[in-house]
């Protein structure tokens, strides 16, 4: 996984597009490390050793593991530091049980509103990210996947409902990465994006609520099998 960033230099008068354009970057470097279990929970994040890994200095740094600490992926502590923050089990029942309901309802409203072309943009981000699942390249598979759900939760065309959602994604995307990983999983998924997208086109609202329900319930499951073999283990 590349996730340099580098400080350029530039003129003057492009200096705070730049440290904006900066500070996405770092957010979002950082962000791809923790949602793929590269920075895992209770890591420490040693200042100097991600500067070099991003070519980026302190500033820029603090700034976006503050961004991070907002977001819930970073517990900053004047003790500690910074650390991924953790992901217990509770914390992703709890995750799941809240966003597969907003996800539900929001299939119900986007089969509703949805115009011939976002279907179609649709179902191009799903057969890019079927390639990507054919080729076992799970960051970029999940990258479209996260596109699709925000896509349907945009779909929806209640602010409310997007303002909810969107307060959740980080820590929701770090949660749906982790059944993922276990390879079974994760060809299932696929084939449950295939029958969701099926929904979708028919503008089967009900069904493809119900079909989102049973895709967290089925990540979930994996989830808590993996830690009770983990339990079982110690």
């Amino acid at each position: 996984m590349s996730v340099t960033v580098t400080e350029g230099a530039e003129g003057a008068g492009e200096a705070p597009r730049r440290k904006g354009r900066l500070h996405v970057a770092t957010v979002e470097a950082l962000r791809r490390m923790i949602v793929s279990g590269a920075l895992p929970p209770g890591q420490k994040l040693r200042e100097q050793e991600l500067c070099d890994r991003l070519g980026v200095s302190r500033t820029p740094l603090r700034e976006a593991l503050r961004t991070l600490a907002a977001q819930g992926l970073v517990a900053l502590s004047q003790n500690r530091g910074a650390e991924v923050a953790a992901l217990s089990l509770d914390d992703i029942v709890a995750l799941f049980d809240v966003v597969s309901t907003l996800e539900a309802l929001a299939a119900r409203l986007a089969c509703r509103a949805l115009t011939d072309e976002e279907i179609a943009g649709i179902g191009l981000l799903h057969a890019q990210m079927g390639r990507h699942h054919a080729r076992g390249e799970l960051p970029e598979y999940f990258a479209l996947n996260q596109q699709i759900h925000r896509a349907i939760i945009e779909a929806a065309r209640n602010p409310v409902l997007l303002d909810i959602w969107e307060r959740m994604a980080p820590r929701v995307e770090r949660a749906k990465y982790l059944p993922n990983l276990q390879g079974g999983r994760w060809h299932a998924a696929m084939r449950e994006h295939d029958a969701m997208f099926a929904a979708l086109g028919a503008r089967d609202g009900e069904r493809l609520a119900a079909l989102m329900r049973q895709h967290f319930a089925n990540g979930l499951a994996v989830v808590q099998s993996a830690e009770a073999d983990r339990g079982s283990a110690d």
